[in-house]
């Protein structure tokens, strides 16, 4: 069995995601990333590479330390991906999975930085790459520094695509801005979960400078 089929096949097992409660899930339901390694993982095989990428203040701009220490403490995480290597069904795979709960999954110096470097591990170690994101887009306050992770991310997924790699992309809600314009939509499978929010400008951008109020449920993948 290959990795598409044992994705695949365990995406049947993920439709019961939404029944499931525990402590590592969020409020709204939505999995924390250690609770969705869990799941699709071989039993103790998830292996965390990169966890030492953190962001600086580029712009200094006010206050952007504190927020970013206050997420630190809230997700126990440096940033807002997690990244590694498991096994599923025994094939090796490289995995970054995003956190909306760190400064709502935005894409900022550390988490493109490490979203490119697993990109660059898989390919030069022939591993298929899953990638769940789950962000509100590029990290403002990071300015044009944020920015060019949209292209950096872009530049390394292409290159492990001509490769040859597998790149399958797990979009969660909301995948949104910079990420649902850059590596998230370069999957070679794109897999969307039921009633995940997939745009570029959200509800909030779009409604007061259009004057027209979007019904949600009909612009939601389903």
């Amino acid at each position: 069995m290959n990795i598409n089929d044992i994705f695949l096949k365990r995406k049947k097992r993920w439709g019961t995601i939404n029944r499931l409660r525990d402590s590592e899930e969020q409020a709204d339901g939505s999995l924390t990333p250690s609770r969705r390694i869990a799941l699709i993982s071989d039993d103790k095989s998830f292996r965390e590479l990169y966890a030492q990428v953190k962001t600086g203040n580029p712009n200094s701009f006010p206050g952007y330390e504190k927020k970013v220490e206050a997420n630190r403490l809230k997700t126990g995480q440096q940033d807002a991906v997690v990244t590694g290597t498991c096994r599923i069904g025994g094939v090796k795979t490289a995995v970054a999975v995003m956190d909306k709960r760190f400064l709502m999954g935005s894409m900022g110096i550390a988490v493109g930085e490490k979203i490119t470097r697993l990109t660059e591990y898989a390919m030069k170690r022939k591993l298929p790459l899953i990638i769940f994101a789950a962000s509100g887009g590029a990290r403002m306050q990071e300015g044009l520094f944020s920015l060019m992770q949209m292209a950096k991310t872009t530049a390394a997924i292409e290159k492990f695509k001509d490769a040859g790699g597998l790149f399958i992309s797990y979009l969660t809600n909301p995948t949104t801005g910079g990420v649902s314009a850059s590596f998230a939509s370069l999957g070679d499978i794109i897999i969307a979960e039921p009633g995940a929010l997939i745009c570029f400008a959200g509800p909030r951008v779009i409604e007061p400078v259009s004057y027209t109020h979007l019904t949600l449920p009909t612009k939601r993948i389903v």
